[in-house]
């Protein structure tokens, strides 16, 4: 009885299988990609029409290095000058400091920075570094203010005004920091990468990449993690059309590329800062604070507070807390 053999030139290997799986994955990732690439720049608006941040009146001013900045004030009030500097991330802007401005517009003069990049300011494809927004605040403090004023900053905005601080501590009063950067995460970690933010940038993707991190959804996803409770929907609409602008995707390419963090700013900046400091923090997913107790043994003029609960955002929350807390600040300073 003869024998029936299997055809083995219909059999495929182990890794021809594998190697044609992979074929077919890839093209349609470079599918998916290519089509994602036509809708950014076919469907998406990028010039959606902005309102204030804060219902306030905006002034803008010039500088050689950080170009046209915009800011909202309200002088009304008399009293030393407070000056507030918002974070960094896809989509901000001095929006992120709106319940302080609106809460103090009656008892001070209060300016509102929108930093390089961000919202009314402008948005140009250059280089962005830390030096870039520490000469924004300084700009801001010697050329509107006018005195030295108390500042209270944002996250990664803590780093810039830290700088400006120690550059130019007699434009400062006083600086409170509300959950900043830099307690957290090793010297190492926090090195910029050239080669990562040539590859993000590169003009075929680099808006469309943009687009993707500052969806309605994601804006939403990574506030939420800043927030105890619900997100303002307020916030989630401003923060989507400050992210629809010519020129917004320029600066937050340089965030995520890791550009903007000061390497080893404990050490090259903190621990040098003599201006009174408060810096007011509970958790963050975003960053950590494990660095605080060693920095506030070394430095005494620095102190902390903790806001429980709060994510990053107390202000917004807890703003009679938050208020509370910088009051006492400012009246131990004088």
């Amino acid at each position: 009885m003869s024998q029936i053999k299997p055809n083995r030139r219909n059999r495929k290997s182990p890794f021809s299988a594998l190697a044609s799986g992979l074929g077919a994955a890839a093209g349609m990732t470079a599918a998916v990609a290519g089509g994602w690439i036509l809708y950014s720049n076919l469907a998406i608006d990028h010039n959606i029409p902005l309102p204030k941040a804060i219902n306030a009146e905006r002034q803008e001013f010039s500088s050689k290095r950080t170009g046209k900045l915009s800011y909202y004030v309200d002088r009304q009030a008399a009293g030393r000058p407070l000056v507030l500097v918002h974070s960094v991330n896809a989509a901000a802007s001095a929006y992120e400091m709106r319940p302080l401005f609106d809460h103090y517009r009656a008892q001070r003069p209060v300016f509102a920075l929108d930093l390089p990049g961000f919202g009314f300011s402008d948005r140009p494809a250059r280089s962005y570094d830390p030096l870039l927004y520490e000469d924004a605040v300084t700009d801001l403090l010697s050329s509107q203010v006018g005195e030295p004023a108390d500042v209270v900053a944002l996250s990664l905005g803590c780093e810039f005004a830290a700088r400006a601080a120690l550059r130019r501590p007699e434009l400062f009063h006083s600086l409170a920091m509300i959950s900043p950067t830099g307690f957290g995460l090793p010297a190492t970690a926090r090195s910029s990468s050239d080669s990562l933010y040539a590859l993000f940038s590169l003009p075929l993707w680099g808006r469309p990449l943009y687009d993707l991190i500052a969806t309605r959804r994601s804006i939403l996803f990574f506030l939420q993690k800043s927030f105890v409770g619900p997100v303002p929907a307020t916030m989630v609409d401003y923060a989507y059309a400050t992210a629809h602008q010519p020129g917004a995707e320029h600066a937050p390419l340089h965030f995520i590329s890791g550009k903007l963090f000061t390497p080893a700013v404990m050490r090259t900046v903190y621990e040098l800062v003599n201006t009174p400091t408060l810096v007011i923090y509970d958790r963050d997913a975003f960053t950590s604070f494990n660095a605080l107790p060693g920095l506030l043994e070394k430095n005494h003029h620095w102190h902390a507070v903790l806001l429980i609960p709060s994510f990053g955002l107390p202000h917004f929350e807890k703003l009679t807390e938050t208020t509370q807390e910088l009051n006492v600040f400012w009246k131990d300073q004088g």
